[in-house]
C-alpha cells in the first residue's frame, strides 16, 4: 500500500517510494530504497522535501499516533503501482545511489565490463534522445536520470574506466557519445571539486544536454570532414544558443543545465561565445564544461581531425593561457591524471609503457603496461608494473607521442586489462 505522508514522520525502515518537489531537490541519486542509515534520514529531513511516498508493503508503517495525523493520506491497493496523485516525474527506478551506498572503488581492470554496458546503453539512448531533439520533439530530461546514475556509479567505482572507453568514440558517433563523455568528467570534476550528491548529478546532466544545440546545425556542416568556411563557422557557432533554445522550450530543464548548454563555450579572458562572459561572470559549472567539453574534443578522432593523446592533451591545454579557470584545470588534472590512461610515457629505464590506471595519491606514478625498449627499437615482453611501488625500479620520465614511434595499437593494449 502507499501511502503519502509529510517528510518530517519519516522514520528509519520505511520503504521510499518517492519524494514530491522537482528531482533536483531531492538528497538522493535514487528514490525507491528503504531509509536505513540514519545519515540518509537526517539528509532527507534537512532537504526540504514536502512529503514523500512510503510502500508500507515493503517497509515500515507509521505508529497508529502518527498514521491519525493530518496530512497522511493513503492509497488503497487497487491503485497503479505509480499513482495518479503523485507527478508522473518522480518515481523514477536506479535514479542514482544514497550517498551512503556509493560503489567501493575498484581497478580500472575490473570496472572494465561494467563501464563497458554502460557505454553501449549510453549510446542507445543518447542516439534515441538526440533524434528526437533532431525532429523538433520536446526533450524529456528526466529521461536522462538513469543514465546519469550509471554513469555516476561507473564514476564512483573507477572514473578511469569509463571515461578512457568514452574517448575511444568513432567520428560517425562523436555527437553523440561526445555528450555522454562530458556528462562522465563533469560527474568526475563535480565530485573531485567537492560538490554534494545534488550539484553533481545537476553537473552530470548539464553534461550530457550541453551540446543538443547541435542537433539543430545542419549535417552537411556538422560532418564536414573538412576545414569551415568562415560562414559555416558561424552557423556552428551558433549551437549553444540554438540548444539553449530548445531546452527552454522543452521546459523543466534545470537552470544549470541552460545555462552550461549557453556558456560551456565562453573563456575566463573574455574571447569565448556567445556573450564573451569574462572571469567571475562565468558560472563554476559552466567553467567545469569549457574544460571537461574541450578535453573530450580534442582526444576524440572526429570528422575533420584526429584524436590527440591524452597525456598530450593535457600538456597542451595547460598552455592556453587565459582559456580555463586555473582551480578548475587543476582539478581536472587530479580526476584524468598527469597521465591519463591510454598515454604513451617513457620510463627511467629506457623502457616505453603505456598508462592502465592512476594512482589517486600520486598521479606521477601510474600503472603501466611495458612493451617496447628504446634502446633495442624492438618490442619486449608485456609485463605491468605499479610505478607507486619502489619494488617496481622504474618511474616516468615523460610522455612521448605515439605518431613519433608510428605506434597505432596504445588503445589495444591498455584495454587488454
Amino acid at each position: 500500500m502507499l501511502k503519502k505522508i509529510p517528510t518530517q514522520q519519516v522514520q528509519l525502515g520505511m520503504f521510499l517510494q518517492s519524494m514530491e518537489g522537482s528531482w533536483l531537490s531531492h538528497p538522493f541519486w535514487k528514490t525507491k530504497f528503504v531509509i536505513q542509515d540514519p545519515a540518509d534520514l537526517t539528509a532527507l529531513l534537512k532537504s526540504g522535501v514536502p512529503a514523500v511516498w512510503i510502500d508500507v508493503s515493503r517497509g515500515a508503517d507509521l505508529t497508529t499516533d502518527e498514521a491519525g495525523a493530518p496530512g497522511a493520506p493513503t492509497m488503497p491497493m487497487s491503485v497503479p503501482e505509480v499513482p495518479t496523485a503523485v507527478p508522473s516525474e518522480l518515481p523514477i527506478e536506479a535514479v542514482a545511489t544514497p550517498k551512503s551506498a556509493r560503489p567501493a572503488r575498484v581497478s580500472l581492470g575490473a570496472e572494465m565490463e561494467q563501464a563497458t554496458l554502460v557505454m553501449n546503453r549510453s549510446r542507445q539512448q543518447v542516439t534515441a534522445l538526440f533524434a528526437e531533439a533532431r525532429m523538433g520533439k520536446a526533450i524529456n530530461t528526466e529521461q536522462c536520470l538513469p543514465l546519469v546514475q550509471d554513469i555516476a556509479n561507473s564514476i564512483a567505482r573507477n572514473p578511469s574506466a569509463l571515461i578512457s572507453l568514452a574517448r575511444l568514440k568513432t567520428k560517425d558517433d562523436y555527437t553523440y557519445m561526445h555528450s555522454v563523455a562530458v556528462c562522465a568528467l563533469m560527474v568526475s570534476l563535480g565530485r573531485q571539486l567537492g560538490l554534494d550528491d545534488e550539484q553533481t548529478r545537476e553537473a552530470g546532466l548539464a553534461g550530457m544536454l550541453h551540446d543538443v544545440g547541435k542537433m539543430a546545425m545542419p549535417l552537411d556542416i556538422l560532418n564536414k570532414a573538412g576545414q569551415l568556411t568562415d560562414a559555416e563557422f558561424t552557423v556552428i557557432r551558433s549551437h549553444p544558443v540554438r540548444g539553449y533554445q530548445l531546452l527552454k522550450e522543452s521546459g523543466g530543464v534545470p537552470a544549470s543545465a541552460l545555462d552550461v548548454c549557453l556558456h560551456h563555450h565562453e573563456k575566463m579572458d573574455g574571447t569565448g561565445y556567445p556573450q564573451k562572459l569574462k572571469g567571475e561572470q562565468i558560472s563554476l559549472l559552466a567553467r567545469m564544461g569549457a574544460v571537461c567539453d574541450v578535453y573530450d574534443a580534442i582526444t576524440s578522432t572526429r570528422p575533420y581531425k584526429a584524436a590527440w593523446d591524452p597525456a598530450g592533451s593535457i600538456q597542451r591545454m595547460a598552455q592556453w593561457t587565459g582559456q580555463f579557470d586555473p582551480v578548475v584545470f587543476k582539478a581536472f588534472v587530479m580526476c584524468v591524471g598527469i597521465y591519463p590512461v591510454g598515454s604513451l610515457v617513457k620510463l627511467e629505464s629506457g623502457r616505453l609503457a603505456v598508462v592502465l590506471d592512476l594512482n589517486p595519491q600520486n598521479l606521477a606514478a601510474p600503472v603501466v603496461r611495458v612493451f617496447y625498449s628504446t634502446r633495442s627499437k624492438l618490442p619486449i615482453s608485456v609485463l605491468t608494473l605499479d610505478l607507486s611501488d619502489p619494488a617496481s625500479g622504474d618511474r616516468v620520465v615523460g610522455r612521448e607521442a605515439p605518431q613519433d614511434w608510428g605506434f597505432t595499437h596504445l588503445d589495444e593494449i591498455w584495454r587488454k586489462v
